[in-house]
């Protein structure tokens, strides 16, 4: 928000720190996508945020609203409708890291922006053995 009164001069008038200012604010996607691919991060069973790197690469030459694997998009109501692909580890339950990622990413989104999130889709490019751990550490399930 832009304010052309400093904190002072806006006391000193008789507004607080809690009145509503006109302005708008406005969050790139781009930022948003970045709170995702943290948010997405931080769930246990998580690789990698981004998919293959065969996905990757046709990323590169789509559509300018996908951001390395996560998409952001919002619907007519202002509710974001939210992309993630992802590598996750070997031996964990897909389906519900998955759920996690879901509850995860909305909360978060929900904190940080106060924007509800109408949709989260979860597209599961691989699995990837744990480093240290016996087998390849390479991503398989790649198209």
């Amino acid at each position: 928000m832009k304010s052309n009164l400093s904190e002072k001069e806006a006391k000193a008038k008789g507004q607080s720190d809690e009145e509503a200012v006109d302005g708008e604010v406005r969050i790139n996607h781009s930022v948003i996508a970045n709170v995702i691919r943290i948010s997405v991060l931080e769930v246990d069973g998580v690789a990698s945020v981004g998919g293959s790197f065969f996905g990757g690469i046709a990323e590169l030459f789509s559509r300018r609203d996908t951001e390395h694997g996560v998409t952001v998009r919002e619907d007519e109501n202002g509710r974001y409708i939210i992309g993630v692909r992802v590598i996750l580890y070997f031996g964990m339950p897909l389906t519900d890291v998955a759920a996690r990622i879901q509850r995860n990413v909305a909360n978060q989104i929900f904190f940080m922006t106060q924007k509800e999130v109408a949709q989260v889709d979860v597209t599961i490019d691989g699995v990837k053995v744990r480093d240290g751990s016996k087998g390849n550490p390479s991503a398989k399930g790649e198209d």
